[in-house]
């Protein structure tokens, strides 16, 4: 299931984007300001970001240059008016993936919005080799430098589910229902612990706290 949030304050407009793009296996989050949009990316992930520039509350190019400041790696397609080549340019440059200029096709932008997904889709998360690490889950085999680790089952979901959403922020709601299935009778506690022994277990892997949100695999940027 792909996740979009969009974030357009035109109400018409967004109201025909996501119909133009929700699927059975495709969902849209439509937001209206860049504060209604801030507090959602705190509690949710996204596949994939459309967002307008100029909005009544801010800019959603200054948006995104603070979510890529922050680490947040997750494809963006910047929607706006502004159709000079430098204000393309400044958009790609602040870390955009695609910049759509208004007024625009719905079947183009539903084509452009399928292309950047087919992009960022892993072709196969099974086995994931990273900095000396070794993930192989289909065997459950985890090593580091050759050296094998001793994971439970608790530790290997949470580390797929960190390793494959590298560069993101993981909610710590969304981690708990992740790895605990559902998590409504877990202790929250629990997630602190089985983040604790995983960093343990795995020496310099670099999983962050992201204080007040949940937990990240960094990336280098």
């Amino acid at each position: 299931m792909n996740r979009i949030l969009l974030l357009e304050d035109d109400e018409a407009l967004g109201r025909g984007i996501c119909m133009a793009l929700e699927t059975p296996d495709c969902t849209v989050t439509h937001c209206a300001t860049c504060l209604q949009t801030t507090d959602i990316l705190q509690n949710m992930v996204f596949d994939l970001l459309i967002l307008d520039i100029n909005l009544p509350d801010g800019s959603g190019l200054d948006l995104l240059r603070a979510l890529r400041q922050n680490g947040d790696l997750t494809p963006a397609i910047l929607l706006t008016a502004n159709d000079l080549e430098l204000d393309e340019v400044t958009g790609l440059e602040a870390g955009a993936d695609d910049y759509i200029t208004k007024p625009f096709s719905l079947a183009v932008l539903r084509a452009r919005v399928n292309a950047r997904l087919r992009r960022s889709a892993p072709a196969n998360q099974d086995r994931i080799e990273l900095s000396g690490f070794i993930f192989d889950f289909a065997r459950m085999e985890y090593s580091k430098d050759g050296g094998l680790i001793d994971l439970s089952r608790t530790e290997q979901r949470l580390l797929r589910l960190l390793v494959e959403n590298r560069g993101r922020t993981l909610p710590r709601e969304l981690l708990l229902e992740k790895v605990w299935d559902g998590g409504e009778f877990v202790d929250e506690n629990a997630l602190s612990v089985a983040v604790r022994r995983l960093r343990a277990k795995l020496g310099d892997a670099p999983i962050k706290t992201v204080y007040g949100v949940g937990y990240t695999w960094e990336v280098e940027r």
